[in-house]
């Protein structure tokens, strides 16, 4: 390959292991999958052409190498602390693009799952924390570290802060630790830990289950779990009551309440 096609390579690759399910792959190991620029740039490109896909039910987010993500590119980050405003302006794009793209997996309304192994640190935490479920492998490793190199993980910490008891969040984010897979799952960061090298399979058979739902009910409750977990309490079971009775309304509701009554499989329309 000339360098100029290696320069064109895009940093993540997506396949599509079965129908129904797209699997992202984080393609940069040389980097440890750091989130730079164009790699938050291709990954939210990704998920915003998997969520508009109506041939795909649920999305995998995965990594080649031996790590899942290191966080924010350092040396690209470094290498604008030359320009005339020291950074700031890169700095500034930096995160809002970060942010842009975890809340893309939030909005997608197709379910992401992270199948993590080796290292997900600092935003590469974040992005496990934002994706809707998580499948990590028994010697991975988590941390927030930013404190330890005087940077603190203050955007990972949103996401980690709403997956996490907030006393086991602010310990990740002042202590700078890592922690193993068993924490993270007794944490809530992960929903299964599974053994060395079966995080992929482990998060395709999660894909697979989701995908044989009906694609509509999938999307309506993810879109109101998100929803309700911002309002008060009285709010919010206002507002998922509605989104039940509309959900009811649809061809899907009432085909697989059918299916049930009728002992068969349901037959899904999508609408």
């Amino acid at each position: 390959m000339s360098t100029d096609l290696a320069l064109e390579r895009s940093p993540v690759r997506t396949e599509r292991p079965e129908p129904g399910i797209a699997v992202l792959f984080l393609g940069n190991p040389k980097s440890r999958n750091s989130l730079s620029i164009a790699m938050m740039a291709a990954v939210r490109g990704q998920i915003a052409v998997l969520g508009a896909d109506p041939g795909v039910y649920a999305i995998v987010i995965a990594a080649e190498g031996p790590a899942f993500s290191a966080g924010h590119d350092l040396k690209e980050l470094t290498a604008h602390r030359s320009d005339a405003d020291g950074g700031r302006i890169f700095f500034a794009e930096t995160m809002t693009r970060c942010a842009e793209l975890m809340q893309a997996i939030v909005a997608c309304p197709k379910p992401v799952i992270a199948a993590v192994h080796g290292v997900a640190t600092a935003a590469g935490c974040q992005l496990v924390a934002a994706c809707d479920l998580a499948v990590a492998e028994e010697d991975s490793r988590f941390a927030t570290p930013g404190v330890n190199i005087g940077l603190f993980c203050s955007t990972p910490m949103v996401a980690l802060s709403r997956n996490v008891p907030r006393k086991r969040a602010m310990e990740m984010l002042l202590l700078g630790e890592m922690i193993g897979a068993a924490e993270a799952a007794e944490y809530g960061l992960v929903n299964r830990v599974v053994a060395k090298g079966g995080s992929y399979a482990a998060a395709l058979e999660m894909a697979r289950i989701i995908a044989s739902k009906s694609p509509l009910t999938v999307a309506i409750g993810k879109k109101a779990f998100y929803d309700q977990a911002e309002m008060p309490l009285a709010e919010a079971y206002e507002y998922t009551a509605r989104v039940m009775v509309e959900n009811m309304l649809a061809a899907d509701a009432a085909e697989g309440i059918s299916a049930f009554l009728e002992k068969r499989a349901p037959l899904w329309k999508g609408c």
